[in-house]
């Protein structure tokens, strides 16, 4: 008889995990055996709800004794040898009379590993934690061939909605968060020095096309209501089953759209200077739809030049406002004494804005204040996990994209959804100025339009998790099961 276990490998950090232990829960729900293979010990990550499932067991490879990996190799060429050593001698300790798994799902990130699963013969199914635009866009830029592109020209994406366009200006994607700097020896498009490190620049080839080549699907963390046309070009372009079952937030964010999250119901709290009801009850002192929130999550930020720029902006705007600082913010990237740098905190603007304003160090519960109705807008940086949750409540964005595929969430917030706007005409090409941010906060939080829009799109939402995604998920079961008859899954 067939084992029904689904192996499930994902890339470390929290905006890789959230996702995925949402997507195991959802084969769970569907009598799957969901085996979680990590290399550390991720349980503070893990929602009780799993770890008490008899359905779903964690598989860390680091406990078992595997060939070493070179010093040598660049940090994340070791992490795909020793997660491949390690599912190596997992599969290798099995019963040869035992059922095979159904499949393997991969963060496409992890996609070495398939190699692996190729061997002992379970099919692979790569699944993508971000949205479909930044793969679809990503991919369309290099068919355009950006190279040549001179200041102010734009150019239309084939295959894609007409307002997905690429203007010069969408080339000069920021480098400063890398750590190290650039080798003197690399060239980049459109013409600036290539760091050694980090996702594609525009124009180059879009990785996640050959990471996907010997899947049997592809899913994605979204759904066809946000991102229709990118999921269909994703599909003819590689020809294979592509499958939007997101987004992939926490149950709880479907029970009722007005109701108010609590984070320690859901998420492990970490250090902060405030605590949730603390939060909480500065948020009920708060005009409806009045307070701006500002979080650039927990490995981003803006330069070290425009953290004063944007203290001075809300120091002076009359709008309440959040203001979320991560631990090691504003530290320059690099070598030596970087280091030894302290934090960057506006503790002058503490002082000047009062009870206006509530500046967080470290951890910050966003499930809570997304959904509290004093929340009326969002400067982001536009990570997929804080974009979806801020779309489903209908919280509109200032985007302030930093690196990767914040770029393309940004374009499908500001041009495709229209329930945001850029934080500056000129960026990422020029810095971002206290004018620019007070007018972005007050095109969020009274723009007509973008407002009309963020409703509209969370009145889709209202009825709980996408029906399209729930349909999506049962046509992977059909595949499952056919795998489960033929012990193959058809590519």
């Amino acid at each position: 008889m067939s084992s029904r276990e689904i192996l499930v490998v994902p890339k470390n950090g929290q905006g890789h995990l959230f996702p995925c232990m949402e997507l195991c829960k959802h084969l769970i729900s569907r009598d799957y055996n969901i085996t979680l293979v990590v290399d550390s010990d991720i349980t503070s990550s893990i929602p009780s709800s799993l770890l008490q499932s008899h359905l779903f067991q964690v598989a860390d490879v680091s406990s078992l004794a595997l060939p070493p990996v070179s010093d040598t190799n660049p940090p994340f060429q070791r992490l795909h040898q020793q997660m491949g050593h390690g599912i190596e001698a997992l599969l290798s300790r099995r019963d040869p009379s035992s059922a095979r798994p159904v499949c393997a799902i991969i963060d496409h990130i992890m996609n070495k590993t398939q190699e692996v699963f190729s061997k002992f013969g379970v099919p692979t199914v790569v699944f993508i934690t971000s949205g479909a635009c930044w793969a679809a866009v990503q991919h369309a830029i290099w068919v355009v061939r950006p190279a040549d592109m001179r200041p102010g020209e734009v150019r239309v994406l084939p295959g894609l909605p007409e307002e997905m366009v690429l203007k010069y200006s969408d080339l000069k994607q920021r480098r400063h968060w890398l750590r190290g700097p650039p080798k003197k020896d690399e060239g980049a498009l459109p013409g600036g020095p290539k760091q050694p490190r980090g996702p594609p620049f525009p124009g180059e080839p879009a990785p996640w096309v050959e990471e996907v080549e010997s899947s049997a699907a592809i899913l994605i963390n979204t759904c066809d209501d946000l991102e229709l046309p990118f999921l269909e070009y994703m599909a003819k372009l590689t020809g294979k089953l592509v499958w939007g079952v997101g987004p992939l937030l926490p149950e709880q964010y479907w029970q009722s759209s007005d109701s108010l999250l609590r984070d320690k119901e859901i998420r492990s709290k970490k250090a902060s200077n405030y605590g949730e009801d603390e939060i909480i009850e500065w948020l009920d002192q708060q005009t409806r739809g009045s307070v701006m929130y500002v979080s650039f999550g927990s490995e981003v930020g803006p330069s070290i030049e425009e953290y004063p720029e944007l203290a001075a902006a809300l120091g002076e705007s009359t709008r309440p406002f959040i203001w979320v600082i991560q631990r090691k913010s504003g530290k320059q990237p690099g070598t030596g004494g970087s280091e030894a740098q302290e934090d960057y905190f506006p503790h002058d603007l503490e002082g000047q804005v009062g009870k206006r304003g509530l500046i967080i160090h470290g951890w910050a519960p966003q499930l809570v204040i997304l959904s509290h109705p004093s929340t009326g807008g969002f400067v982001s940086h536009c990570g997929w996990n804080s974009t979806v949750e801020a779309i489903v409540r209908g919280v509109p964005l200032l985007a302030w994209p930093v690196r990767g595929d914040q770029y393309y969430n940004a374009m499908l917030v500001v041009s495709h959804l229209k329930v945001g706007a850029m934080v500056s005409d000129g960026y990422p090409a020029e810095m971002v100025k206290k004018d620019d941010i007070l007018g972005g906060i007050e095109k969020v939080l009274m723009g007509v339009e973008i407002r009309r829009q963020s409703q509209i799109i969370r009145g889709k939402f209202e009825k709980g998790f996408p029906a399209t995604s729930l349909a999506s998920l049962d046509a992977f079961n059909e595949l499952a099961k056919r795998s489960l008859k033929s012990e193959t899954v058809p590519a």
